[in-house]
């Protein structure tokens, strides 16, 4: 069985000073070397990146072949908000391939984000695979199937060339695949340890050339396609100069820096509400990014009867 262990507390809710509910969680940080230089709880554990693994789908998607604009590309890396922006570069992923929605595969779904979920229903719209944040991921896949003539409609079968040469992509780079399951959207999920994850971010941000520079290059470029507007995760790569970052479900966090340092962050309970509290504060740690950014990350303030009474605050971080 794999499993996390027993995680250190690394974040608590503190409501008008009393601690309310703790999140346990374990954080890595590698040098370019791949050895750690910081880290609280077992960090060889492993974990389902869900969609933090997504850059990594991506490149090896280009390593098949698949070359196509940088925003298109960011889009591949994305678990996108459902903005206007994001659902036509997928359609232009799709299109330049010859494609269209209706090849997409991953599970229908409403937009990722409140405002643009809101949006969609008052237009009488439903779920649907193009508005789902997976949906540059999986055309990405498609437009590489199409690319070298493998089959499309079984593009998310484990044992697809596009999902063989994602398996190939990790072991590549020196990771151990410990576990393959099925993500949300119905593509293979597999597990790799903690510092495996911050080690191939930081070999991607670090790439001063071939595939992985593209995909560095193309989510650099393009932040507000990877995230979207008022995303963390957006907001944390306009912040940091040359980081690459992706965040996950289950409480997921991954990011490179240019000098190929890697950091992951994995909170053990899957809740979101403490990973981006639990970033900022290793950027505060590091030194990364300005006092505004740190203080935006970890800015998650709880409510009671709307005013401010406490927040989710990093422990021992």
């Amino acid at each position: 069985m794999v499993n996390l262990g027993d995680p250190p507390v690394i974040a608590q809710v503190v409501r008008n000073g009393f601690v309310e509910s703790a999140h346990r969680g374990i954080i890595v940080v590698t040098r370019a070397d791949g050895s750690v230089s910081y880290s609280r709880g077992d960090y060889t554990s492993d974990i389902l990146p869900r969609s933090a693994l997504k850059p990594l789908q991506a490149l090896a998607m280009v390593r098949c072949g698949l070359d196509v604009p940088s925003d298109q590309l960011a889009v591949a890396c994305a678990s996108h908000s459902g903005e206007p922006m994001h659902l036509q570069t997928v359609l232009d992923l799709l299109h330049g391939a010859g494609l269209d929605e209706s090849d997409l595969r991953n599970t229908p779904d409403l937009p990722l984000m409140d405002a643009q979920r809101n949006e969609w229903i008052a237009a009488g719209r439903g779920p649907s695979s193009l508005a789902q944040n997976c949906s540059g991921k999986h055309a990405a896949m498609l437009a590489t199937s199409a690319l070298n003539e493998w089959r499309r409609d079984t593009y998310l079968n484990r044992g697809h060339p596009a999902q063989q040469a994602v398996l190939e992509t990790i072991r590549s780079l020196g990771v151990r695949i410990a576990w393959t399951s099925i993500d949300g959207c119905g593509a293979p999920a597999l597990a790799v340890s903690l510092v495996g994850l911050a080690r191939m971010f930081g070999t991607i941000a670090s790439a001063t050339g071939g595939a992985e520079k593209e995909i560095a290059d193309a989510m650099r470029s393009h932040p507000e396609l990877v995230g979207g507007t008022g995303r963390d995760v957006t907001d944390l790569m306009r912040g940091v100069p040359g980081m690459v970052a992706k965040d996950g479900a289950e409480g997921v966090y991954a990011a490179g820096l240019p000098d190929g340092r890697g950091i992951a962050i994995k909170i053990a309970d899957g809740g979101i509400r403490a990973r981006p509290v639990v970033m900022g504060a290793v950027l505060r740690r590091l030194w990364l990014g300005d006092a505004g950014l740190r203080a935006r990350m970890m800015e998650a303030p709880i409510y009671g009867r709307g005013q401010v009474v406490g927040a989710v605050i990093p422990i021992d971080i």
